[in-house]
Order: C-alpha cells, then sequence, then structure tokens
C-alpha cells in the first residue's frame, strides 16, 4: 500500500511539473514583452555638465530615454512583461531622449532621487551600477536640479538640444 501510494504520488508530481514546463514555454508565444527595438532620440536637454548627463545614463536611462539596454532577462516571459511595462511607464513619465515634448518635465527629478524613490529598489538589485554613493547622489542631485530646474535650481532644460545636449567649452 505504501509504496503504491509513493509511486502515485510522484505520478501526480511529474504530472504538475510536465504541466508548468508545458506552460512556461507556452507563455514564451505571447507577444508582449518582446519589442525591443528603442525609437529613435529626438532631442535631450541642456545637460549642466558632462558628469550629470553620465550618472543619468548610468542609473535612470534604461527607463527614461530611448536607448534601453535590454537584458537578457528581458527575453523571457513573464518578466519580459514587466520589464517591457517598466520601461514603457518610465518613458511615458520622463523621456530625456524626446525633450521638448509638452508633458515632458524634469523639474522633480532632482527630488525623487532625494527621496529614494528613483531608481526604484527592484531595478537596483538587477543594475548595482546603478547605485549611487551618498557623495555620488548629492552631485547628481545638484546636477538634476542645474540642468531640469526645482527647488533651488536655476535650470529648466525646457529647449531641446538635438545630439547630446550639453554644450562643450568654448563652443
Amino acid at each position: 500500500m505504501r509504496k503504491s501510494l509513493s509511486s502515485c504520488l510522484l505520478s501526480v508530481l511529474g504530472f504538475v511539473a510536465g504541466g508548468l514546463v508545458l506552460l512556461g514555454l507556452l507563455i514564451q508565444l505571447v507577444p508582449y514583452g518582446r519589442n525591443h527595438t528603442n525609437p529613435p532620440v529626438l532631442a535631450e536637454p541642456a545637460w549642466d555638465s558632462p558628469q550629470t548627463r553620465a550618472t543619468f545614463f548610468r542609473a535612470c536611462a534604461d527607463c527614461h530615454s530611448n536607448e534601453t539596454v535590454w537584458p537578457w532577462y528581458s527575453h523571457i516571459a513573464p518578466v519580459s512583461w514587466l520589464v517591457q511595462r517598466d520601461v514603457e511607464e518610465g518613458r511615458r513619465a520622463f523621456n530625456v531622449s524626446e525633450w521638448g515634448r509638452g508633458e515632458n518635465k524634469g523639474d522633480d527629478a532632482a527630488e525623487t532621487v532625494q527621496k529614494g524613490t528613483m531608481p526604484p529598489a527592484m531595478y537596483l538589485l538587477t543594475h548595482p551600477a546603478a547605485r549611487l554613493s551618498p557623495a555620488e547622489k548629492q552631485a547628481f542631485i545638484q546636477g538634476l536640479l542645474a540642468t531640469f530646474g526645482g527647488e533651488g535650481g536655476e535650470g529648466g532644460g525646457e529647449g531641446g538640444v538635438e545630439g547630446n545636449g550639453y554644450e562643450e567649452e568654448g563652443d
């Protein structure tokens, strides 16, 4: 009796495991989360410095620009669905590659970094390079304020600048 119960349980577990594998393979056929083409860069803000721009691209650009670097796991459902949704929402809220769009403003960028809501904790788990030291974070916040304005900032970045968006000295 004991032996047949064990073999029955193993059969059920095998059937469930096979079903899960089949389900995992089938969800790969869902087309959402597979569009990993980046739209063209139309214009960038007038960055206050190359350092602010570099830090932004290190910590924020995957979701807030048209220059997303799509990691390997962004090709495997259901994770691909979450990554695609995050990038779409991030670009819709704030996109430095489409600067000059009416609803695209950076005046709260420094505040979200200061509060720690950006970059999100889930993003930092898979992108350790986006972690900023306290000194990097302070310099970045000052750069964002200078570029986009906000409390205490002089920037505004309202006019789009074609290309890289910052001016070299002597231009």
